[in-house]
């Protein structure tokens, strides 16, 4: 089969949602890079997002989902077979001191939605640029905090298109991981529990958390966040620091200056010149330590 005919038999469940062939991922990622996707699916329903999983799953199709994009690398050769770009689903509801969000929600939207309502728990990801999903399947954290500390429960859907409800203990979150990257679940939503709290200390933490991010951080440029997991006893980004790698790179991309955990896309880099820094960066603190740094970033898609 083609991607045109994924397309054509894809029109008839997705009628509300989005279908794009030979969609350049770049528009999609926060380092703005990557090649095409041969279909990119956006569905606006949990109805929809269902059929695309269970479609791919019946016709042996190979299925990606992306996210918000902000944690993954998209190779310059794009990505074969369906995307499931899910950023049309992203309902907020805010019951008491419970939120229920689905997979496309900005985490940082709902941290926002948590602080309006006066609740307190969730300032952490006031400045974390991903979405539901990819928090939950990375058990995203920052600044003392992390989703395993409010998560209830996430709604999710196997490979074959099977949903399943998983508890905080089935979710098995850990250090940058879950239950849900291990086995390749798709996330649909995600429940948290939070409590009530004071509204000016709440402002008060978010509005010094956003400080500490703008600060020291590079967000003037596009990048994929944090490069690297934190390796036990130390800090990656201090490591590459002592290494003399800030300002140094590949074509586009560089090691941040402002923090060396970041690699960032200076001046219309590719994909390629991204990953060659990442390895650059690898092999020097290697050398240096003889400590291997493991990606928290994924790199996916084909060389071009």
């Amino acid at each position: 089969m083609s991607k045109h005919q994924w397309f054509q038999e894809l029109q008839i469940t997705i009628k509300e949602g989005i279908l794009k062939i030979d969609e350049p991922l770049c528009k999609y990622t926060a380092t703005k890079l990557g090649g095409k996707a041969d279909l990119l699916v956006m569905p606006s329903t949990i109805e929809e997002t269902i059929a695309t999983v269970r479609y791919a799953y019946e016709k042996d199709i190979p299925l990606l989902l992306l996210g918000n994009g902000s944690n993954m690398v998209v190779r310059d050769g794009g990505v074969r077979g369906i995307v499931l770009h899910p950023k049309q689903l992203n309902k907020i509801v805010v019951d008491g001191t419970s939120i229920h969000a689905e997979s496309g929600a900005n985490i940082i939207d709902v941290s926002k939605q948590a602080a309006l309502h006066s609740l307190t728990g969730f300032e952490f990801a006031c400045g974390i640029p991903g979405s539901i999903g990819g928090a939950m399947m990375m058990n995203a954290g920052a600044y003392g905090g992390e989703v395993k500390d409010i998560i209830v429960q996430a709604t999710v859907l196997t490979k074959a298109g099977e949903v399943l409800v998983l508890s905080k203990e089935e979710l098995d979150l850990g250090y940058r991981q879950s239950i849900i990257g291990k086995k390749g679940y798709y996330v649909l939503s995600a429940d948290f529990e939070l409590e009530e709290g004071n509204q000016e200390e709440i402002d008060a933490k978010v509005a010094d958390l956003t400080f500490q991010r703008e600060s020291k951080q590079p967000l003037e440029y596009p990048s994929a966040g944090s490069v690297f997991k934190r390796p036990p006893g130390y800090f990656a980004g201090k490591l590459i620091q002592d290494c003399g790698m800030q300002g140094k790179g590949h074509g586009g991309a560089e090691v941040s200056t402002k923090h060396a955990g970041f690699i960032i896309n200076k001046n219309e880099a590719t994909a390629s010149d991204y990953i060659q820094t990442i390895e650059m960066v690898k092999a020097k603190v290697k050398k240096t330590y003889d400590i291997e740094l493991e990606l928290e970033v994924r790199i996916v898609g084909e060389e071009k």
